[in-house]
């Protein structure tokens, strides 16, 4: 079976794979500089050649070695560059040197000689100052040889099957004298939206009404998954999480996993006072104290973020409250707010895990953008013949330290305490000082 293949550049833990993967194409590798993202990665997609490099440090030529593609032509090229946007005064805003790695995904898809490419990037970089980088950055991709649709799109994953409002630019191109692909139109309107006549999409209550509350379990005070039978009736969409039907899966390849084990749900603890506030938060408010956002159990989730990571201050960004329980969502609830199937694992840390689906595309909106893709290439998606065996568990709970050996790359801690330059901590005492600091009482 000869399906279309894929680059994914700046991976994370690989939204944009998963929805690729799912419209029909085959994800060879990724690129993802962060090794704790790296490791998760080539946990959920084993076949993908995760690349835990720079950018910077790579030429299409090392893709192809190190992806053992040889002369096969790649499909596409995806992902968001991080990207500052603004221009410095009398220059361009590419040649900020905050936006390097831009230019440096420029350069892969160019090397590649990919067919393709999809940019995506947070909607900011369509208006005021940042407008003159977008265009320049649609300039940059013709001067490479590629026809760009210039009327780019602002695609909301709530107009897709997502039960979150997440706004994300879609840039699209293709070589010159291919078809260019037409952006996906909605399919749905926002739960709790009367903005159009198409059907309503699914709710956080859809998302999260059938799984088993967290804190019925002592064992998620130590870890993050425990088997279970106590799961209740899925909705059509928690169905299609659970991966219960064949049409589940879309193109994507059947993962072999134990859908009776809930998975990324570590417990968090809360004061009784914060869990009064949360309590006397109304649904689709914001707490006062905390900032936290409650779900509305018949509407969509506010855009989950993924806080800044430890070279930034290591700060958690706030994970909405629970709209029937007076907690915080898991990392597992924040993963099907985004549209992440159940077999697909986070790290078992909150602070990571959260990071994780926070810097994610939401994979269905990333299905659909794919699909367009398909469409263009005038092929027929096909369902794989085989199954996959994801990863060893060991990585989606390995330290960074431990990652960045695994990698082959230099790791070295960052002080919380800049003035003393003294103390040092792990990972998981990192994030409870910032949960604590966040819903304290005060």
């Amino acid at each position: 079976m000869n399906r279309p293949i894929g680059v994914d550049l700046f991976a994370g833990v690989g939204g944009m794979s998963l929805g690729f993967e799912q419209a029909g194409f085959d994800v060879v590798a990724a690129v993802e500089i962060d090794p704790i993202h790296a490791a998760a990665h080539a946990f959920n997609f084993p076949d993908a050649a995760v690349i835990a490099r720079s950018v910077q440090d790579l030429t299409g030529q090392d893709i192809r070695k190190l992806a053992n593609l040889g002369d096969r032509k790649v499909d596409v090229v995806f992902g968001g560059a991080p990207c500052q946007g603004f221009s410095m005064i009398g220059k361009r805003a590419l040649d900020d040197p905050r936006n390097a790695l831009v230019r440096d995904f420029v350069r892969i898809v160019r090397e590649l000689d990919a067919s393709y490419f999809v940019f995506e990037n947070v909607k900011g970089i369509t208006v005021g100052r940042h407008r003159a980088f977008l265009e320049e950055l649609i300039a940059e991709f013709v001067d490479a040889g590629y026809a760009v649709e210039k009327r780019w799109k602002v695609l909301n994953a709530a107009q897709y099957g997502v039960p979150q409002n997440r706004e994300r630019l879609i840039l699209m191109g293709a070589k010159k004298g291919l078809p260019l692909p037409r952006y996906p139109e909605a399919t749905t309107r926002p739960a709790g939206s009367k903005t159009s006549k198409l059907p309503e999409g699914p709710s956080c209550k859809d998302a999260l009404g059938d799984l088993p509350d967290a804190e019925k379990f002592e064992r998620l005070m130590a870890t993050d998954s425990v088997a279970t039978s106590s799961w209740s009736t899925p909705s059509e969409y928690a169905t299609e999480m659970r991966c219960r039907t064949s049409d589940s899966w879309h193109y994507g390849y059947v993962r072999c996993w134990e859908p009776n084990v809930l998975t990324s749900s570590a417990r968090t603890e809360h004061t009784e006072i914060s869990r009064r506030r949360f309590s006397n938060t109304v649904p689709g408010e914001v707490e006062p104290i905390s900032r936290f956002f409650r779900l509305p159990p018949d509407g969509v989730s506010n855009t989950l973020r993924a806080g800044t990571d430890a070279a930034r201050g290591a700060f958690t960004s706030p994970r909405p409250i629970h709209y029937k329980h007076d907690r915080c969502v898991t990392v597992r609830e924040m993963a099907r707010l985004h549209g992440f199937p159940d077999w697909f694992r986070l790290h078992e840390t909150k602070w990571h895990g959260a990071r994780q689906v926070g810097n994610a595309v939401p994979p269905p909106l990333a299905r659909a953008v794919a699909s367009s893709l398909i469409a263009a290439m005038d092929i027929e998606a096909q369902r794989p013949e085989h199954s996959v065996k994801l990863g060893d568990p060991m990585l989606v709970s390995v330290s960074m330290k431990d990652a960045s050996a695994l990698f082959g790359k230099t790791f070295t801690p960052q002080r919380r305490d800049q003035k003393s330059g003294a103390r040092k901590r792990k990972q998981s005492e990192i994030e409870e000082a910032n949960t604590l600091a966040r819903i304290s009482h005060g």
